[in-house]
């Protein structure tokens, strides 16, 4: 079940290496979506069943909706008040948490949601008396499914790594947008009424994200020409006057020279003098 100017550019792409590279603390995924799916899990053994895998395992007590068991990590927790817009419905509650849970959880994908949980879900199911695998079940009952939950199935397919990732790097051009878009919506059953709409919505999305990303760039080229500018005209207001010259001469006189290049020490001006020679040599090229 799949729910899911030109120095600074190396810099910028290995910014963006390091961050593909951060390891997914499977731990702390599968706390984060216990938080959403296993409440009262220690009294119910069917709990992740109940609310994230299948209606026919029964419902879960009403008084239970509600975080994880005290004493649990509230780090990766999703709070109680955030709980309160969880579907009730296992499967969309199962696609909300993983959305939750990947931007809580640094470095987590949709795949490692399915790789971590499902099998925690499966044996839930079984404690319930269920045995069909988890993508039998949800095919069963996923036949019409709500506008937002069909939205957040195709969004956490869709900004998968090995799809276009979340800031939509690899979707660039239209037709890699559509080619994954279409692998996710083909995946999502229950949503072919919804198709069209969550498509308009997502190519909005991915055009904000690259034009902010290019934004972003120009910007930090902009300051870097602006700094050099600035550089570049004090330089050259140094050299209209000498003063970086006298001031180099200045420097060396005072920790250099044991007489500081005073009054009858002449020789040791002209050393500073010749010392500082290659300023002329600097200044006749600046532009």
């Amino acid at each position: 079940m799949k729910k899911q100017t030109l120095f600074l550019l190396p810099l910028i792409l290995l910014g963006f290496d390091a961050y593909a590279a951060t390891a997914c603390s499977r731990a702390n995924l599968t706390r984060c979506l216990d938080s959403v799916c296993a409440i009262n899990v220690s009294s119910n053994p069917a709990a992740r069943c109940q609310y994230c895998g299948t209606s026919g395992a029964g419902t879960p007590p009403k008084n239970a909706m509600r975080s994880v068991s005290v004493g649990a990590s509230a780090k990766y927790n999703i709070s109680d008040k955030e709980l309160k817009k969880a579907p009730s419905d296992p499967g969309e509650r199962y696609a909300w948490a993983t959305t939750q849970c990947i931007k809580k959880v640094s470095g987590c994908t949709a795949d490692d949601v399915t790789d971590t949980y499902d099998e925690l879900i499966e044996q839930s199911c079984t404690a319930a008396g269920i045995s069909a695998k988890m993508e039998q079940t949800l095919t069963d009952i996923s036949k019409e499914k709500s506008k937002s939950a069909c939205d957040s199935e195709i969004r956490v397919c869709l900004i998968a790594d090995n799809h276009c990732t979340a800031d939509y790097r690899n979707c660039t051009a239209d037709a890699d947008f559509d080619k994954y878009f279409s692998a996710c919506g083909i995946n999502a059953s229950g949503c072919d009424s919804y198709i069209s709409d969550i498509r308009k919505t997502l190519i909005a999305d991915r055009d904000t994200k690259i034009k902010n990303a290019e934004n972003v760039l120009n910007q930090i080229i902009a300051s870097h020409q602006n700094t050099r500018a600035s550089k570049i005209k004090s330089i050259q207001a140094g050299c209209a006057d000498n003063s970086a010259r006298d001031t180099c001469v200045r420097t060396i006189c005072e920790r250099n020279m044991p007489n500081r290049c005073g009054d009858g020490f002449e020789t040791e001006q002209s050393v500073a003098l010749q010392l500082c020679k290659f300023y002329d040599v600097a200044c006749a090229t600046v532009d």
